[in-house]
């Protein structure tokens, strides 16, 4: 069996989240073997912290130098949970024997460890379950799949502060995001009955929006914090932390509050909840069922009904229910 494993990690933080299960399963099916865990940069800091990961590469895109790199490392197995063509030229040009990954986008014959994608109804519908089974289906963890999605992050616990977080913005399309009035609308009804500050989360991308919520929560008379873009993904997960509650859409952000194990409560419309939505007994999602949802599109083509029928009053409602 392989003991010098090279995991290309996926590229966005909600995916991360959800091959945490599936990596701790590999772990410990192979306890005396080295992870090394190859990511973006903007996703590193999420593995780095987890028991599994022995080292962590930065990848910063395809250069000759950094195969070279690879190459020297003697790696005799890579596990690629990006599906993309180019995890996988990667991992051959290293000449990493054994290499493992779903065929998908024209690459199966660059593995040769080519594992066929499950069918609808093979294996449970949310997404971790996606990453466990390419595990086992390659036969490096042989322990069966637990009935239900369960996500925790390691070295981080919740330390809840007088602090409400909302995360208003989503990766892929403006489909996913609901409306940056109700985000604030609903900090407030939850800052004034739990005497808290708000502190608005996101991107760099999305300060504008993310400063939109901040200015209306302001201007009724109540503290809050723009930092979008202005942490790393360590800081924000620890900032998260502290977090009595975070309100969100389906997000990153999301699943990081879930596994850390904050209330979290999650708007969705576009997407799916089934496969996407946040695990764990302080996580709840709020939607309202439109003829049209999920559509799995980046852009609203009609209303945006399945977003502007949800209202405040109801995700606010949701929350404080959680936190009794």
């Amino acid at each position: 069996m392989p003991d010098n494993f090279l995991i290309r990690a996926t590229n966005w933080v909600g995916d991360a989240v959800m091959s945490l299960p599936a990596l701790h399963a590999l772990r410990r099916a192979h306890p005396k073997a080295k992870m090394t865990i190859l990511a973006r940069p903007w996703v590193a800091d999420l593995y780095g912290r987890e028991p599994f990961c022995d080292e962590l590469i930065p990848w910063r895109g395809f250069q000759l130098k950094d195969i070279a790199s690879l190459f020297s490392r003697r790696f005799d197995c890579a596990v690629l949970l990006q599906n993309a063509f180019g995890a996988a030229l990667t991992a051959s040009l290293a000449m990493i024997p054994q290499r493992v990954g779903y065929d998908r986008d024209a690459r199966g014959f660059l593995l040769n460890d080519a594992i066929q994608v499950p069918l609808p109804g093979e294996i449970p519908p949310h997404e971790s379950f996606y990453y466990l089974e390419l595990f086992r289906r390659a036969g490096l963890i042989d322990e069966p799949l637990p009935p239900e999605a369960s996500i925790r992050l390691s070295g981080v616990q919740p330390n809840p502060q007088a602090q409400i977080g909302v995360s208003p913005g989503a990766a892929y399309g403006g489909a996913k995001r609901w409306l940056p009035e109700r985000f604030a609308e609903t900090a407030l009804q939850l800052a004034r009955p739990l005497n808290s500050k708000v502190m608005v989360f996101g991107m760099a991308a999305e300060r504008d929006v993310c400063e939109q919520v901040a200015y209306m929560v302001r201007a009724e008379g109540v503290e809050a914090h723009n930092t979008a873009g202005q942490t790393t993904l360590r800081q924000f997960i620890d900032e998260v932390a502290r977090c009595r509650v975070m309100i969100t859409n389906d997000s990153g952000s999301m699943h990081i509050a879930s596994a850390v194990g904050v209330p979290t409560v999650a708007v969705f419309g576009a997407t799916n909840h089934i496969t996407t939505g946040p695990t764990g007994a302080h996580a709840r999602v709020v939607r309202h069922d439109v003829e049209c949802s999920p559509c799995l599109q980046r852009e609203c083509h009609i209303d945006h009904r399945c977003m502007t029928r949800v209202s405040s009053d109801l995700v606010a409602a949701t929350a404080l229910e959680l936190l009794k």
